[in-house]
C-alpha cells in the first residue's frame, strides 16, 4: 500500500516542500530510502523503527521503500523521521488519516522512545507550506513558537509520535499556536547596554551615529583601553528597530544554523556577532562539508564586530571583501550552490601598533618603526577602503572617567537615527536592494550626491592631497549624504564633505 506525507527541507535559508512517498509491499523485509538522503536522513530508519515499536505499533516484515521527491535534490538533517514514521503506519492501515496528510506538513526528530525532538529550519518551512497554499503544521512543540510567527497557518505542536497519530485518527486533538506577532516587538527585552555609559569620546559617538545613520562600516584605532569594544557593543541599541520583515529573515538564518532557543520565536533586535582572531574562513563567511551560515550571516540586518582586526588571518580578511560589496555570500560547492544574505554593519577595532601606544599621548610606544608598518601591513588596502569610516579613539583622561554625570542615553540617538534611516527609505523606496545610503550604487550616488561648486572644489583638494581611491571617493560621498540626512538637508553642504573627509584621513596612524 503506497502513502503520501508532505514535508520539508532547507536549502540555504529558505525551504521547499518534500514528498515522502513510502510503499508497504509484500518481499523480502526489508527498509530503504531513497531521493538522495544524507548523514542523519539515511539513519532515520533505524530511529523510525525503534520509535514505531516503543510506540505500540508493528513493523511489518515487508520490504518498505520510501522515496523522498524530488529525487535529485540531496536531503540533509532529521525533520523527515517524523512523516517517514506516519508514513509506515498509513501504508500499513494503522492508522486512517481521513484526508490531513494532504493538507499539514510534518516535521521531528523521533527518539528511540517514540518523542519528538526539534529541527532547523522550521520558520523557513512554515513559510513555504504557506505560500503553497497548505492549510497547517505539525512540528515539535519545541517549535511552535518559531513556526507559529507565519500567520495564515495551522501550527500545531506535538511532543511523542502518538499525539500525532491520535490528531490524525481523530481520536485527539493538537491545539493550534497562537502568537502575537506586534507584542514580540512591544515586550522585547531592551539592549542590556547604553550609550550613556559611555565616558568621553564625544566625536567616535558622532562616528558611530554617523555610521548608524548610513549602515556604514568603521574601524576604530586607538590605544588598548581607551573603549573601543564599549562603544562596539554599543552600536546594536542605537540602531533603528528592526521591521517584521527584517525579523523574519535573521529569524529564518538563526533557526537554520540550530541557534534559535525553544523559548524564543522571533529575532526581534538586532544581532550583534563578534568572532574571536581565531575564526577560520569558512566559521566567518559559511561552508563546511554540509554548508552552514557563517558569522557574516549570522550577523545580518546587525553589527559583526572583529577586534583586534590585525590578529585576524590574512585569508580571513580577504573572504570579506565579497560580503561588504555585496550583502551577500555565495558558497560553490561540487554538488551545490548555496547564498545566504549578509547585510550587515562591520565595527572593527584595532591598535595602531603591537604595543597599542603610537600616538598616545599618555604613554610612549616601543615598537620600532618597522615593527610599526609590519602590523599595520596585515589590513590590505582593498579591504580598508571597504571600511567606510576610520576614527581615532585616543585614551580616556582621568577627568572624564571621574566625572559622574551620564552621556547622552541611546535612546535619544536612536530617534536621530531613524529619522535619517526613513528618510532614506523614502528615497529608495523605488531601487531594488538599497535600504541605506552605505548600499548606494554608483549611479544612485550620481542621482542622490549632487555637490555645489564650493563642495566639489574642497573634495576634489582632498581626493589630490590625501590621494584617496576611487572607492573612498564614493564613500566619502556615501557619508555627507548621511551627514546631511541627519541634518534634515536636501542638499550635501561644504560642511557635510568636511565632516566626511575627516572620516577617511588617519594617514597620521596608517601611514606611520
Amino acid at each position: 500500500m503506497l502513502a503520501r506525507v508532505l514535508s520539508g527541507a532547507v536549502l540555504g535559508i529558505d525551504a521547499y516542500l518534500v514528498s515522502v512517498e513510502t510503499d508497504v509491499a509484500s518481499g523480502l523485509p526489508s527498509f530503504s530510502t531513497v531521493g538522495l538522503p544524507q548523514g542523519a536522513v539515511k539513519e532515520g530508519k533505524e530511529r523510525v523503527v525503534a520509535a514505531l515499536q516503543n510506540s505500540g505499533f508493528q513493523v511489518p516484515p515487508k520490504r518498505i521503500t520510501v522515496n523522498l521527491a524530488p529525487a535529485d535534490v540531496r536531503k540533509e538533517g532529521s525533520a523527515f523521521d517524523l512523516p517517514v514514521a506516519i508514513g509506515i503506519l498509513a501504508g500499513t492501515g494503522q492508522i486512517d488519516p481521513a484526508g490531513k496528510l494532504d493538507h499539514f506538513v510534518l516535521l521531528g526528530e523521533l527518539g528511540l522512545h517514540g518523542g519528538i525532538r526539534p529541527v532547523r529550519g522550521a520558520l523557513s518551512i512554515a513559510l513555504a507550506a504557506r505560500e503553497a497554499g497548505l492549510k497547517g503544521l505539525i512540528v515539535p512543540t519545541d517549535n511552535v513558537a518559531e513556526a507559529a510567527v507565519v500567520d495564515g497557518l495551522e501550527v500545531r505542536g506535538a511532543e511523542t509520535l502518538a499525539d500525532v497519530t491520535r490528531f490524525l485518527d481523530g481520536s485527539g486533538d493538537l491545539p493550534v499556536a497562537q502568537v502575537d506577532r506586534d507584542s514580540l516587538f512591544r515586550t522585547v527585552d531592551a539592549y542590556a547596554s547604553d550609550f550613556a555609559e559611555v565616558k568621553g569620546q564625544e566625536h567616535v559617538k558622532r562616528a558611530m551615529e554617523v555610521a548608524a545613520a548610513g549602515a556604514h562600516n568603521i574601524l576604530m584605532v586607538g590605544p588598548p583601553g581607551s573603549g573601543k569594544t564599549m562603544l562596539a557593543r554599543r552600536l546594536p541599541s542605537i540602531l533603528p528597530p528592526m521591521t517584521l520583515d527584517e525579523a523574519l529573515e535573521t529569524t529564518k538564518i538563526h533557526s537554520v544554523a540550530g541557534l534559535l532557543s525553544s523559548d524564543k520565536s522571533l529575532v526581534a533586535t538586532r544581532p550583534f556577532r563578534a568572532p574571536h582572531h581565531t575564526i577560520s574562513d569558512a566559521g566567518l563567511i559559511g561552508g563546511g562539508s554540509t554548508p552552514r551560515p557563517g558569522e557574516v550571516s549570522l550577523s545580518h540586518n546587525g553589527v559583526l564586530f572583529m577586534d583586534e582586526l590585525p590578529e585576524f588571518r590574512r585569508p580571513v580578511l580577504e573572504v570579506l571583501r565579497q560580503p561588504l560589496e555585496d550583502s551577500e555570500v555565495t558558497i560553490a560547492r561540487a554538488a551545490m550552490s548555496l547564498t545566504y544574505p549578509a547585510r550587515f554593519m562591520l565595527a572593527a577595532a584595532m591598535n595602531p601598533c603591537p604595543c597599542g601606544h603610537f600616538g598616545d599621548s599618555q604613554k610612549a610606544c616601543t615598537c620600532p618603526p618597522p615593527a610599526v608598518q609590519r602590523y599595520l601591513a596585515r589590513i590590505s588596502g582593498p579591504l580598508l577602503d571597504r571600511i567606510d569610516l576610520h576614527v581615532e579613539v585616543p585614551a580616556v583622561r582621568y577627568k572624564e572617567l571621574s566625572d559622574g554625570r551620564l552621556g547622552e542615553p541611546s535612546s535619544a540617538i536612536r530617534e536621530r537615527v531613524s529619522a535619517a534611516r526613513e528618510r532614506q527609505r523614502a528615497r529608495f523606496a523605488h531601487i531594488p536592494g538599497v535600504y541605506a545610503n552605505a548600499h548606494m550604487r554608483p549611479k544612485d550616488i550620481r542621482e542622490h550626491c549632487r555637490l555645489d561648486q564650493g563642495s566639489e572644489s574642497l573634495l576634489r583638494t582632498a581626493i589630490t592631497r590625501l590621494g584617496f581611491s576611487a572607492r573612498a571617493y564614493h564613500r566619502i560621498l556615501k557619508i555627507a549624504r548621511t551627514i546631511a540626512d541627519l541634518d534634515r538637508a536636501s542638499d550635501i553642504g561644504t560642511a557635510h564633505i568636511s565632516e566626511a573627509i575627516q572620516y577617511r584621513s588617519l594617514d597620521r596612524v596608517m601611514a606611520a
